[in-house]
């Protein structure tokens, strides 16, 4: 603020010290601060001065301190002088209007808001809030907290003012829709309705504690403030901007009439008549700008007058008004002819006294009257009341004693002096009386200066009347219409019209926004008795005039050929009139009374002060009132455009909203409209605003690169001669500027690609990443026209890339610690263990892997032109990563297998990417890890050799579930740890885990040890996925062949060991198969079946080779099935050895009979009992229970068991063959009836089939016995004691 107690000299002189920064400020200072101010003469002279101090070092501060303060009030002064014409523009637009259709910014997030949301995903994770989630919820919450919210690169964003809570919410969608595709379905429940839950609860997660109803509110103020604002608010938002102070507004508000409509057009006429005269000066006195062509100075001159013209014609379009509600701004129609509009011209066109006719609209009301005597109390009287040549109207009865009313009468007129008439009445009492009494009345005359109160007017009543002193009180109010802008009574004489000097009623008449007329009126009348145009006039006071009678206070009205002299009655109505006046001219002289003008010389002030008397006093004393009359004309308005785009740009960043660099709609309508008034050049606004937005994005704000396309293409139109407007003058300082410009937009463009993960970081702002490639296309074009190559574009495109790698990979290593800088840190890396190497490296795979999926996920959108550069980069990107992979390989020691994950982790990764997968650092890959696969795969099967050939010679053939500590101990390299949970070959220490995955096999450990090995071997060659299909097959192909060659070595030695093991064992009754017989059979069970995995493969020798692993199978299986066969039937063939004793003819038998019969005849003796068949019996069952629960293969059971049978009816058949021409012994009918009978029973509850048990031998067994059981029972009936062949064949049990 100005000080108070500076003089007027001294203010006049800052002014004029002011203005003349103004209009060099384009030249010089930096973007940054206002120009630095002029060195006249006497500041030249006071630095030489000081210069000659003995103390240069004290002065030298006080000096720059003086400098400084000097600079601060030059700042401050200029921000006055733009904030009033700002104040104009807000007060009275005519050009521009606040948009609508504007994208609606989200409210941004600061640091303290992120921190408050990290704690909250925090608390959820931690369980301790009351959001009720499931596991894939939690997971994906987990997988977000972690890779976005902990992100530096979000940070950085969120400090740069460039995210919202939309691109936090964005993100998250984003992750979890790829989640929820890849869930299974369910059934009633939609993926839609998953996702839509899912994001409730992530909305209830970030919102934590907030009070739920208080938010919405919060958002409803904030999305208003955001579209559409007032004109208060306009103007505090630009007080903000400017620095302006509360007071310092005020005072400039009531100096310049902001509230007075017909004051800012005026404003606007004299600064557009100001334009226009600048513009033939410059034509006259041809001081052009410098322009990029010499016949572009004519075209520059038809420019600013079509520019004015189309003002004109704007504020033409305006409907005139008194004053309306705010910003009520009708779409204007431009005009589209860029001709000059001649003021002139339009004179010529008269207008006629029908079209300056107004519209009046009066009130009466009528409160009551005073000293009625004529009448009795009880008398009914009323009033009516009416306009001359209107209609009329009567009040309520009302009681003489008592005559009120407060009745009011509406009434409209066209004439400016209207004839009021009131009457009082009573109604007559007569019998013959047609008409009430009148009794008094009263004729007024109003105008729209009349006074509006109630007052007591002196009614005429008839002769002979008692009411001498007949008053009545009423008020009569008469508006005054929009069109009518000043009205009175006047002293007037002219030379064309009111040549009579004499007193008449004068009405000021707006016709449009550029059309007056001074009108006289007669009482009575609607149109005017004579009228004067006022364009072309000149007003201002004059003298007395002594020859004229009537009137005190004179001004006249001056025009080429005509002169018009008024005179009022008084001064402060002659002010009035020339103040009313001066706006309708529209002239740039401002009257100055005569004695105001006294004051201002006798101070040496300036003549040309403000023209309101109520303001001028506050405005000088507040030092107001240069900045006020300031005419804009004079200043440099691109100079001062450029400053006020930039502080409002200032303000725009650091408010609430994350804006991106995009004005608010309250900002766009105050700059288009100071543009349009002020006559700024579209390219300057352009390309300031490209100015400011380059370097606050060089400084890390995010700008939108939409909005840098839109101002670049503008300027580029307009540099290349082809702008939209129509405007085709091009200076040469627009095109030095813009080709700077365009250099420094296209070194930001590249340096953005370069850190497209920092400058664009997990795809925010959304599609601001493919913007900028689209932004750099057109940058590089060399004209608007003609296109770039594409080829151009994607070379610039492929150089920011290969150095996004290296930026990218340099970050990452730095977060993860594995470059050092410091030569400490250095030494400590190169001491560092192999397996610490191996973990660090494997750690930066995992880093690096993210980040390419990163990179697909978020950036390959806007890189789908090019999706051979982005691979590009990842290749570059795995190359660098490729340098200390190789360097922590080669630290590893031989024969070391740790390092397998490190490969299964990078190739899962590149072998899902077409564009990467077999690819350079894919092949690279390859080539480091295939001679440590072979040398593995070779190591292996030497191991599984050995540990076959060791493990079968120490073999106990007990089955795995009995062994307890009883494993040889074989050192085996073993297979790597890999995140797919690959199992590890132990040592034979501990086999824990046989149990665990053989729960029901009851193999060696030798074989169950070598499937396990194999298929795990198998498995893990199978799950590094080699992408070269060669060397993939033939992988497999030697993993098979090598299974096959080790199953069948393992079946011949089970082959072997079986026979050795069954020749053991005796041939008696007790015999019952041991378990490791079993366990052997168990072993080529399994083989059969570990063959069809380990194996197989798909077709010719392979095919062979595994047909004939099959056929040893098999035929190792028959010939165990045999001798086993053989050995128990070798039991049955002793018990029918036993019994050959009891052949007849034989000495045993004879014996025995003898005996037998001697005792009988003195004791009862015993006959042969069961026992030996029995015991055959019991043998037979306890071996088929045996078989039954430790053989695992039903089908060689079965095969087993029908052999069994077989053979033994064929033993017995030839046993009784032998016998044919023999009766058998009683004891071995008996025995043989009681073997066949419990054999077949047995053996069919074994699951024998019909045709096998009811064979041709059995039939023959079954025949013999049964006539060997008949001959018996002819002979000796009692012998057989109820064992028969028919009771064998019906017996159950």
């Amino acid at each position: 603020m100005l000080d108070p107690s500076s003089s007027e000299e001294e203010s006049d002189e800052l002014l004029e010290e002011e203005r003349r920064d103004v209009l060099v400020a384009a030249g010089g200072g930096s973007p940054r601060s206002l120009p630095p101010p002029p060195r006249d003469s006497r500041g030249r002279e006071a630095g030489a001065a000081r210069a000659a101090s003995p103390s240069p070092s004290v002065l030298s501060e006080g000096r720059e301190e003086q400098e400084r303060l000097q600079r601060e009030e030059r700042e401050k002064r200029l921000r006055l002088q733009l904030y009033v014409f700002i104040a104009r523009c807000i007060a009275h637009p005519f050009n521009a209007r606040q948009p609508t259709d504007m994208a609606r910014r989200q409210q941004k997030l600061n640091k303290q808001q992120l921190q408050v949301l990290k704690e909250r995903f925090q608390a959820f994770l931690n369980g301790e809030t009351q959001i009720v989630a499931d596991e894939a919820f939690c997971n994906a919450v987990r997988s977000y907290y972690e890779v976005f919210l902990k992100s530096d690169r979000v940070a950085r964003m969120v400090h740069s003012g460039g995210c919202s809570a939309s691109d936090f919410r964005d993100v998250f969608k984003k992750n979890i829709e790829k989640r929820v595709r890849s869930l299974p379905e369910i059934d009633g429940l939609s993926k839609e309705t998953v996702l839509s839950s899912w994001l409730a609860k992530y909305d209830a997660i970030y919102r934590g504690e907030e009070d739920f109803c208080k938010q919405p509110n919060r958002m409803a103020i904030s999305a208003v403030s955001e579209l559409i604002l007032s004109k208060e608010q306009l103007y505090e938002m630009f007080q903000q901007i400017l620095g302006i102070k509360k007071l310092e507004h005020q005072l400039i508000y009531n100096a310049c009439q902001l509230d007075n409509g017909d004051e800012q057009a005026a404003q606007i006429r004299r600064e557009l008549d100001g334009r226009l005269q600048l513009a033939e000066q410059m034509a006259r006195e041809r001081k052009f700008p410098k322009f990029v062509a010499r016949e572009m100075e004519n075209m520059y001159i038809e420019e600013l007058r079509s520019s004015v013209n189309l003002l004109m014609a704007n504020l033409e379009s305006l409907p005139v008004s008194k004053g309306g509600p705010e910003f009520k701004l009708q779409k204007l129609k431009r005009s589209q002819n860029s001709a000059f509009l001649d003021i002139g011209d339009e004179n010529e066109v008269q207008l006629s006294k029908s079209d300056v006719v107004l519209s009046f609209t009066l009130e009466i009301v009528i409160m009551e009257v005073q000293g009625l005597k004529s009448v009795a109390p009880n008398r009914i009287v009323y009033c009516t009341m009416e306009v001359e040549g209107g209609e009329k109207l009567q009040t309520d009865q009302a009681e003489a004693s008592r005559p009120q009313w407060g009745t009011q009468g509406d009434f409209t007129t066209t004439h400016p002096r209207p004839v009021v008439k009131v009457k009082l009445f009573t109604e007559s009492t007569g019998v013959l009386a047609l008409e009430d009494k009148e009794l008094g009345r009263v004729v007024l005359y109003p105008t729209s200066n009349s006074p509006k109160s109630p007052d007591l007017h002196k009614m005429i009543v008839p002769k002979n009347s008692q009411d001498s002193d007949l008053k009545i009180k009423l008020a009569v109010r008469m508006d005054k219409p929009p069109h009518m802008k000043h009205c009175g009574y006047l002293y007037a004489l002219g030379q064309k019209v009111w040549k009579r000097w004499k007193k008449r009623y004068f009405v000021l008449v707006q016709v449009s926004q550029y059309t007056f007329a001074m009108c006289s009126y007669r009482e009575k009348k609607s149109e005017p008795q004579e009228l004067m145009q006022l364009e072309g006039y000149t007003v201002d006071y004059t003298a007395p005039h002594t020859g004229l009678q009537g009137g005190r206070m004179f001004f006249n009205a001056v025009k080429e050929g005509d002169t018009v002299i008024f005179a009022s009655d008084d001064e402060q109505d002659r002010i009035l009139w020339v103040q009313a006046m001066y706006r309708a001219t529209g002239q740039s002289y401002k009257p100055v009374p005569a004695s105001q003008a006294q004051k201002m010389n006798l101070k040496g002030g300036n003549a040309n002060t403000d023209i309101s008397p109520l303001y001028t006093d506050r405005g000088q004393k507040h030092g107001m009132d240069e900045f006020i009359s300031a005419n804009p004309c004079k200043f440099d308005h691109a100079s001062l455009f450029r400053l006020l785009q930039r502080q409002t740009l200032d303000h725009r960043l650091n408010d609430s909203y994350s804006c991106l660099g995009w004005f608010s709609p309250g900002q766009v309508f105050v700059l288009d409209e100071y543009c349009a008034r002020y006559g700024v050049r579209g390219c300057h606004r352009h390309l300031c605003y490209l100015d400011e937005l380059i370097e606050y994005s060089e400084n890390g704000s995010v700008i939108d690169p939409t909005l840098l396309h839109y101002s670049f293409a503008f300027c580029a139109s307009h540099v290349h001669g082809n702008r939209p407007d129509g405007i085709g003058t091009v200076s040469v300082e627009e095109k030095e500027r813009f080709e700077e410009i365009k250099d420094r937009l296209s070194s930001l463009l590249e340096n953005q690609i370069s850190h497209f993960r920092y400058c664009f970081p997990f795809g925010r702002p959304e599609g601001a990443l493919k913007a900028t490639l689209s932004l750099l296309e057109r940058v590089l074009m060399k004209d608007i026209a003609t296109p770039i190559p594409a080829e151009e574009v994607k070379k610039v495109v492929r150089k920011c890339l290969e150095k996004a790698a290296l930026i990218n990979y340099t970050r990452l290593t730095e977060y993860a610690k594995i470059e050092a800088t410091a030569e400490k840190d250095s030494e400590t890396m190169n001491q560092a263990t192999p397996a610490r190497k191996l973990e660090e490296v494997l750690h930066l795979a995992e880093l690096c892997i993210e980040v390419l999926q990163q990179n697909e996920e978020h950036h390959s959108e806007a890189f789908a032109w090019w999706p051979e550069l982005l691979a590009e980069h990842a290749e570059k990107f795995l190359s660098l990563y490729s340098v200390d992979m190789d360097s922590a390989l080669q630290a590893q020691p031989q024969d070391s297998w740790d390092s397998f994950p490190l490969f299964q982790l990078l190739n899962n990764a590149l072998r899902n990417d077409t564009l990467l997968c077999n690819g350079k650092f894919h092949k690279h890959l390859q080539e480091i890890f295939v001679p440590m696969v072979v040398r593995y795969i070779d190591l292996m099967e030497s191991s599984i050799a050995q540990s076959i050939h060791r493990g079968l010679e120490q073999e106990s053939w007990q089955p795995v579930k009995s062994i307890t500590n009883s494993l040889p101990n074989v050192a085996l390299p073993k297979v790597p740890s890999l995140p797919l949970n690959l199992p590890q070959i132990p040592s034979f220490t501990t086999p824990t885990w046989m149990t665990s995955l053989y729960d029901s096999t009851n193999g060696s450990a030798t074989s169950e040890d070598l499937f396990w090995k194999l298929d795990a071997l198998q498995m893990f060659v199978f799950d590094l996925h080699w992408p070269e299909p060669e060397f993939a097959h033939h992988l497999e192909q030697r993993l098979k062949l090598m299974a096959t060659d080790m199953i069948e070595a393992c079946v011949k030695r089970t082959r072997i060991a079986f026979e050795v093991k069954l020749q053991k064992i005796n041939k008696s009754t007790d015999l019952r198969i041991p378990s490791s017989l079993c366990t052997m059979f168990n072993v080529l069970v399994d083989a059969k079946k570990q063959t069809a995995k380990l194996c197989i493969l798909e077709a010719g020798q392979e095919q062979q080779y595994h047909s004939k692993i099959d056929d040893l199978i098999e035929e190792t299986v028959k010939e165990i099935i045999s001798l086993l066969v053989s050995k128990v039937v070798s039991v049955l063939e002793g018990v029918l050895s036993k019994l050959s004793r009891y052949d007849e003819g034989t000495f045993f038998s004879s014996l025995v009979s003898f005996t037998v019969k001697a005792a009988a005849k003195y004791v009862d003796v015993p006959k042969p009992g069961m026992d030996l068949a029995d015991t055959y019996i019991m043998f037979v069952r306890q071996n088929q229970d045996i078989l039954r629960e430790k053989v695992n293969e039903e089908m060689y059971i079965e095969k087993l068991f029908d052999q069994w049978y077989s053979n033994s009816m064929k033993v017995i058949c030839m046993w009784l063959a032998d016998r044919l021409d023999v009766q058998l012994h009683i004891y071995q009918l008996k025995t043989l009836i009681k073997i066949v009978k419990k054999t077949y029973r047995d053996f069919r509850l074994q699951g024998v089939l019909e045709g096998t048990l009811n064979s041709k031998t059995y039939d023959t067994v079954h025949s013999r016995l049964t006539v060997e059981e008949a001959t018996v029972s002819v002979t000796d009936a009692g012998g057989l004691q109820g064992i028969t062949m028919k009771d064998s064949d019906e017996e159950e049990g």
